[in-house]
């Protein structure tokens, strides 16, 4: 037997809260009839199985709780095979990961705020497989394409400006490194997105384009940072924030590159947006934009489904509650006068 939602065994706190509820519920009524009369009285007008019915209807409803718990966390016990196709898009995005996102124009800082747009992304995902290219002067698959959203996830939170070796930014590495993910891909669509400042020391991104054209591959891009720039904090000596200069010693300020990121979006057929405050761009660009274009089928698979047995814990529960409105909790009082007379 498994349970599908596990997480709800939490409630089985509510247990011992609710025993010590009617404990002190049962207190209170002690308290009450001894100071309604003195107790060879109360024996003589009342019968003595009230207090055990009382019990007997709290028990009752405890282990109806109990039940009702098991119910909701979806006790399955058997299964069948069932066969599963998938439908969706092959989204890579590659992120920027050069020193450059380091600025801080957005807060925390144009790398911080992208891990949280791609984040945004993947809530919206519905089927959709996705992969992770993180690049500076060269590129690197981090996550191939994968359904597994958590695993992406983590790997989106493990890059940093360290993750690649080589210094610079190359654009252009980062298309062609998509187009190898996207090789054993079948269907039409395919779709990379670039999370970057824009920033291009390399060159070579006009060939990297065509080809992406050749080869089917739609490219949306997102603008991080800002036209006015920032300079680039670095460690400094004991501890002190300095930052970046160039080779002559100048302090280097990086701007926002948003011609270079709408020359690619504009001639691969995809969209450019530039995040701001109020709205970090992917999640915008997956709902107007990619959400629209045709899924295509992933392989077919044959998949365990689970019988729920909720029913099973969830019907007893009903019925000891249905029995507990038939046990007698009041005291029976007897008649004296009925007594005498008869």
């Amino acid at each position: 037997m498994r349970f599908a939602s596990s997480h709800l065994s939490a409630l089985f706190w509510l247990i011992p809260l609710l025993s010590v509820f009617f404990w002190f519920a049962l207190s209170l009524r002690r308290r009450a009839m001894d100071s309604f009369a003195e107790k060879p009285l109360l024996e003589e007008i009342s019968s003595h199985a009230s207090e055990r019915g009382i019990k007997l209807k709290y028990f009752l409803t405890i282990l109806a709780f109990i039940l009702m718990i098991t119910a909701f966390m979806r006790p399955q016990w058997g299964f069948k095979w069932q066969e599963v196709k998938r439908m969706g898009l092959d989204i890579v995005v590659a992120l920027d990961v050069s020193n450059s996102m380091l600025a801080e124009d957005v807060k925390p800082n144009r790398l911080e705020r992208s891990k949280i747009a791609i984040k945004d992304l993947v809530r919206k995902l519905k089927g959709d497989r996705i992969a992770l290219v993180a690049f500076s002067g060269t590129a690197f698959l981090q996550c191939p394409l994968t359904l597994d959203y958590n695993g992406f996830l983590m790997a989106v939170d493990d890059v940093d400006v360290f993750s690649i070796p080589v210094g610079g930014t190359s654009i252009s590495n980062a298309v062609w490194k998509a187009m190898e993910t996207f090789e054993s891909t079948p269907g039409d669509e395919k779709i990379l997105i670039i999370v970057s400042d824009g920033e291009d020391l390399e060159g070579g991104i006009d060939r990297a384009i065509a080809n992406a054209k050749a080869e089917g591959v739609r490219i949306f891009t997102l603008g991080m940072g800002t036209m006015e720039g920032e300079l680039i904090p670095v460690p400094g000596e004991r501890g002190k924030q300095g930052f970046l200069k160039d080779q002559e010693g100048n302090v280097v300020r990086t701007r926002l590159i948003e011609p270079m990121l709408q020359k690619i979006a504009l001639e691969t057929g995809g969209m450019y947006v530039r995040a701001s405050g109020a709205q970090l761009g992917l999640d915008l660009m997956y709902q107007e934009e990619l959400s629209k274009l045709q899924k295509q089928e992933f392989k077919t698979e044959m998949e365990k489904r689970y019988t729920e047995r909720f029913q099973l814990p969830l019907g007893a529960a009903l019925l000891l509650l249905v029995i507990e409105l038939f046990i007698p909790g009041k005291k029976n009082i007897k008649r004296r006068g009925n007594a005498a007379g008869n």
